[in-house]
């Protein structure tokens, strides 16, 4: 088993990380986080093929009666422990005498070998008044730790318990977590390797569109079907009486949070607005008081993959927004929820409507921001430091207001206004466009300081036509170069 049994679509890095932590002469413990289905049980399940000492997953703690859940919860476990050899034991009553038999367990097994304990969906575990962190703690500094031959993985769903218990943990876990492995979506490129693994025929147009749709999330990516189209699969998935996907938005966030509305409403929220809003719009839009509640939800929903939080240009770093970034949330709030579509072949039978269009454009400005280091590499800047951001700027009497999809401001006094055009074809720069970027230009250019100057870039499908005003843009980044 030493070596990489299976090369898995996007995820080398992470094998190499397995790899090195295997071969470790020393016990390992490695957090593998990241949002929900994007492939965390899969990776460590394919890479081991099932060759675990011990593998427990918690139970889900949200459909549960709340009452006995810490019972149900070592009950569990103990089953587990029965079933990988441990000896005929009454049930534990409490988390340290459950880690103990662990340990008894642990200690019948094959001495020489390197022993993998994977806890999967370890925050479930953690129930109220269980005490379910001090006796973990102590399982891995006074037993493992104190080994050469365990490799104990743990995974959650609910990252932002597992950043606050693991890996930024201020009492006896402090530092004791030796490797860090962060699953996020897949990237273009990987989608259509996967894409290509899977016997899934399509073009690299249709590849962005289905990252748009299902946001790069290999558990979503793996409904496609290989005999229907992109637009098939779609209706199949979303809009089909009993569609797998159509009620997905609801089930997402109860699995993850005990009390989902409130975070719902943030999402929901931040939806409808492509260059988000700052924590007290969001507090005063949603009704969430703007304290600690709100505090945790968010960073809750940024350590989920689900938001993020930047510093749009010109802004003050005391001032952050907060934006959506789960593209599979945006799709599915847009046309699912908010829809109400009963049209089971809604999306063949409206492929080149305003709406499917105008939803192009913005998913495509969705996908390039979370694709930044692949346009700076396409751009030749790839080791230079950069901030990105959006920009609105709202208008007067004298001046119309305006935004700029993305501003890469670059260390070496190069400022990259990109425009951002998801187009069926070459994209043409017509007399009343090129209008239009002179002007964003020079609005730009008041605000830089006089050392830096400005790249026109267009981040577009297929090119431009060539016409006189094809000089416009310096630089043209094609869909081609993301993937």
């Amino acid at each position: 088993m030493c070596k990489i049994l299976k090369v898995m679509t996007g995820r080398i890095k992470e094998q190499k990380q397995l790899e090195k932590l295997f071969r470790s002469n020393d016990s390992e413990f490695v957090a593998v986080y990241g949002r929900r289905r994007v492939g965390k049980t899969y990776l460590v399940k394919e890479y081991f093929k099932g060759e675990f000492a011990f593998w427990h997953t918690g139970l889900s703690p949200y459909d549960r009666d709340r009452k006995n859940l810490l019972q149900d919860q070592l009950n569990a476990f103990h089953h587990t422990l029965l079933r990988y050899g441990l000896k005929e034991t009454p049930c534990p009553k409490t988390w340290m005498d459950a880690f103990f038999l662990l340990e008894q367990l642990l200690e019948t097994k094959k001495q020489g070998e390197k022993k993998v304990v994977f806890i999967d969906e370890l925050p479930w575990l953690d129930t109220a008044r269980s005490r379910f962190v001090p006796a973990f703690e102590n399982f891995w500094n006074g037993w493992a730790a104190k080994r050469d031959d365990i490799l104990l993985i743990v995974c959650g769903s609910a990252t932002s318990w597992m950043e606050d218990n693991l890996i930024n943990n201020k009492g006896g876990l402090y530092g004791r977590i030796t490797e860090k492995i962060h699953l996020s979506p897949f990237t273009l490129a990987e989608c259509r390797s996967f894409y290509d693994e899977a016997g899934v025929k399509m073009s690299i147009y249709d590849i962005a569109q289905s990252y748009m749709v299902l946001g790069g999330i290999p558990y979503y990516m793996k409904m496609v079907d290989p005999e229907l189209s992109l637009a098939q699969n779609i209706d199949k998935l979303f809009f089909a009486k009993d569609a797998k996907l159509g009620d997905e938005f609801d089930l997402l966030f109860g699995s993850l949070f005990i009390n989902p509305e409130q975070y719902k409403s943030i999402v929901r929220l931040l939806a409808t607005r492509h260059s988000g809003l700052t924590r007290e719009s969001i507090s005063k839009k949603t009704g969430i008081e703007d304290g600690g509640g709100l505090t945790q939800q968010l960073k809750a929903l940024m350590a989920s993959d689900f938001i993020m939080k930047y510093i749009p240009f010109g802004e003050s770093a005391k001032r952050p927004y907060y934006r959506l970034t789960d593209s599979f949330c945006r799709f599915w709030l847009y046309f699912v929820e908010k829809k109400e579509v009963t049209d089971r072949n809604f999306w063949m039978n409206n492929l080149k409507s305003p709406a499917l269009n105008g939803w192009r454009g913005h998913a495509f400005e969705e996908l390039c921001l979370n694709h930044i280091d692949e346009i700076k590499k396409a751009l030749g800047v790839s080791g230079v430091n950069s901030e990105e951001s959006q920009w609105s700027v709202q208008g007067d009497d004298d001046r119309e207001g305006t935004q700029i999809d993305l501003i890469i401001d670059r260390a070496d006094n190069v400022v990259n206004l990109c425009e951002i055009k998801f187009y069926n074809g070459e994209f043409k720069v017509t007399k009343e466009y090129n209008k239009k970027l002179n002007s964003r230009l020079a609005i730009l250019q008041e605000k830089l300081p006089k050392r830096k100057i400005v790249h026109m870039t267009l981040i577009t499908t297929e090119g431009l036509v060539s016409n006189e005003y094809r000089d416009a843009f310096q630089k043209v980044v094609l869909l081609e170069d993301l993937v």
